[in-house]
């Protein structure tokens, strides 16, 4: 018997949310990653006439998503048609240290041999990373654990101008194309894209100082300038840790 636990890891493009999902899912066992990625026919702004790879309502094929989701919490497993070109994008590693890595990966792999022992029940851990994963709420509803990275405006901006693009997750386009931002399009596509997904998530729509709503329940939300990666991977563990046993009484 397989048990599936999905944890959402949401935030901002380049809030360092992928980053901290590959640390999770070296840490715990039989993991994946589930990338958010794009539709195939992404729409073209009305004002801009650009594609619009980030308003919520157009950049994901939710219907998709949703069963995509239900279909892995039924088989414990990622359909062989699940694909991302995350691989082919900038990587910047941000390393966590290796006690706190190390200890969480035997309190992992322990969890693992009890459940086993005690039930016969194979956990999967499938780590859901979304810029838009707090947006629709069918999503929400499917994540065990909701884990999100929140970074200030200007450190976003900056981050974003610095990268060279994005590979594109286009089913028609197996090698992946890579999207270059035109002029203006953090100012202003990006960015207020972010705020309207995530207005309903923070009080007064504040997507910077707000405190979370209750929309999305159990929200662990992780100021990601004021902690270091390993105190992000820690915090994370502890929650999913938490999970677990809740699930278990």
């Amino acid at each position: 018997m397989t048990r599936v636990i999905l944890i959402g890891v949401g935030g901002a493009t380049c809030s360092g949310k992928t980053t901290l999902a590959k640390h999770l899912n070296r840490i715990l066992p039989d993991s994946v990653i589930i990338h958010q990625d794009p539709q195939e026919l992404v729409p073209f702004h009305p004002v801009h006439n650009v594609q619009d790879w980030d308003a919520p309502a157009g950049a994901i094929t939710w219907p998709r998503l949703i069963q995509f989701l239900h279909k892995v919490k039924q088989t414990g497993q990622i359909p062989p048609d699940h694909r991302s070109h995350d691989h082919l994008n900038e990587q910047k590693e941000i390393s966590v240290d290796a006690s706190v890595r190390d200890k969480w990966i035997a309190e992992f792999e322990k969890i693992k041999r009890d459940i086993e022992a005690a039930d016969g029940e194979r956990i999967v851990w499938g780590l859901v990373d979304g810029f838009l994963l707090y947006w629709h709420k069918e999503v929400i509803e499917q994540l065990d654990v909701r884990i999100m990275l929140r970074v200030p405006h200007d450190v976003l901006r900056k981050r974003r101008h610095e990268r060279h693009g994005y590979h594109t997750a286009v089913q028609s386009d197996p090698e992946g194309s890579l999207w270059r931002d035109p002029p203006g399009y953090w100012e202003d596509i990006v960015y207020p894209a972010y705020v309207e997904a995530n207005k309903d998530v923070f009080e007064d729509g504040d997507v910077e100082h707000g405190k979370p709503t209750n929309k999305v329940e159990g929200l662990v939300l992780l100021e990601s300038l004021n902690i270091s990666m390993s105190e992000a991977v820690e915090r994370c563990c502890q929650v999913i840790r938490a999970a677990v046993a809740k699930d278990e009484s």
